[in-house]
């Protein structure tokens, strides 16, 4: 494969997406509300950079270390809650390949989230300056294979992009970065009339302006779409007759019929993930960079990876932010938090509560689960703990580890993605998962440890 120069030196312009506005009360917003304007004491806002369904993204200069940043509004009152959830969700990926993001935070004029300004060029505007009418084969493979680093590791942290085109892949000195994630989606019916999806027409997946399940699946149609538009020269139509093989030079029918599996217009049919559409490429992916979400103690109660195995399962199953399991530690009856995905994670794994202190610790003296819709005004919520983490759940579902009639710790899953609120019908199925957690590690219980003493055989009963 031929090596690519990397163009440096231009800053990355997203062009907006496509999306019909929200016909609700609250009126969307605008970039006069914030052109110019100091947010939260620190970022001074100085032009747009693009708009589009999910908020509209500004160039902002960073007053306390004098660099410019990506600044990104939620466009709707509607999305604030979700926005706010996401953004402290994908405040913890790392990886080369992905947009960093370095803050949040809420202002009355909406939910924003800072991200790292990445310098070079996106892949529409290097299609238009080199393009004849597409870009080479190999180049074209090489950016896309790039790309799916990013996506299948976003991917593992169960985060779906949602927006993926030539325009949020940025080509710099390093290669690709994927950047301006969709932090809203269409919540239910009711919105599903007033926005059509999130995402860009010919690159959204089918599914989503139906109104479907949005999975890895919804990325890998616009990887594949990417594909087709950096070897086209052009966006595909959807189910597109055109023959690529006959038309661009150095298509051959193989790889044509990968860009088609990873067309197909009903999800199940299409490649299920982009790992699997890069090595149908022959572009098989590096997967030894980025850093999981799941936290746990290097010395853990039980095995580890199991543990980050349920915290991560459990956050997945429950369409939640963060998951976070505790156990009781056999010397001094605390509570200690073992494991933990997503937002937060790194803060709480290692953190100690008292006996019956916080949700947690009522969830395993009473062995009921409980189901938390409003944090902020629940007088059980272990606020400060909370606050010292740096991650405040507005909502939380908590049921006991039981090992038969004892528990011996606690799932906690914290913030459902959708926006809503945990209810007492969530916890019967919560507590049969923690159920079969618990068989899990029970597999290999090993010796289970706790300060000044080891009692082995796993045994509490």
């Amino acid at each position: 494969m031929a090596e690519i120069a990397p163009i440096v030196a231009l800053d990355s312009v997203v062009e907006p997406s496509s999306g019909i506005a929200s016909d609700r009360a609250a009126a969307p917003r605008t970039a006069s509300q914030v052109l110019g304007r100091t947010l939260a004491g620190r970022y001074r806002v100085l032009e747009p950079i693009s708009a589009g369904a999910t908020g509209a993204v500004y160039r902002a200069e960073d007053l306390h270390t004098g660099t410019d940043v990506a600044l990104k509004q939620s466009s709707h009152p509607y999305h604030d809650h979700r926005f706010e959830i996401e953004a402290g969700l994908l405040a913890s990926l790392s990886h080369p390949r992905v947009v960093k993001i370095v803050d949040h935070f809420s202002e009355p004029m909406g939910r924003y989230v800072v991200m790292d300004l990445v310098r070079g060029i996106d892949l529409g505007a290097l299609l238009k300056q080199r393009g004849d009418p597409g870009l080479p084969v190999d180049h074209a493979i090489e950016y896309v294979r790039q790309a799916c680093e990013a996506l299948q590791y976003v991917h593992d942290q169960q985060i779906v992009h949602r927006d993926v085109k030539p325009q949020n892949m940025i080509l710099g000195e390093q290669g690709i970065v994927l950047v301006d994630f969709g932090i809203a989606r269409v919540l239910d019916k009711s919105e599903a009339s007033a926005t059509v999806g999130i995402g860009t027409p010919r690159f959204m997946a089918p599914e989503v302006f139906a109104g479907g399940a949005i999975s890895p699946r919804t990325d890998v149609f616009g990887v594949a779409a990417t594909l087709w538009t950096l070897l086209a020269g052009r966006a595909p139509m959807y189910a597109d007759a055109t023959k690529l093989c006959d038309t661009v030079p150095g298509v051959t029918a193989e790889l044509e019929r990968t860009i088609s599996a990873g067309l197909e217009m009903i999800p199940e049919r299409r490649v299920a993930s982009v790992a699997a559409f890069a090595k149908a490429l022959g572009a098989p992916l590096r997967t030894d960079t980025g850093i999981s979400l799941a936290v746990s103690l290097a010395d853990t109660d039980a095995p580890r990876t199991l543990l980050e195995a349920v915290a991560h399962t459990a956050a997945g199953v429950f369409g939640a932010a963060a998951a976070s399991l505790c156990l009781i530690d056999e010397t001094t009856s605390e509570l200690v938090y073992q494991s933990a995905w997503g937002a937060g994670a790194r803060e709480i794994v290692g953190v100690r509560l008292p006996p019956r202190a916080g949700i947690a610790g009522m969830v395993v003296d009473t062995g009921t689960g409980e189901a938390i819709p409003d944090c902020s005004v629940d007088p059980r919520f272990a606020a400060g703990i909370a606050t010292g983490t740096g991650y405040v759940p507005y909502t939380m579902l908590v049921v006991p580890l039981r090992r038969g009639e004892r528990a011996i710790g606690a799932l906690s899953i914290l913030d459902r993605r959708d926006g809503g609120s945990y209810r007492q019908d969530d916890i019967e199925p919560a507590t049969l998962f923690a159920n079969l957690a618990v068989k899990a590690l029970d597999v290999a219980p090993g010796a289970f440890t706790s300060l000044g003493v080891n009692a082995s055989g796993g045994s509490f009963g």
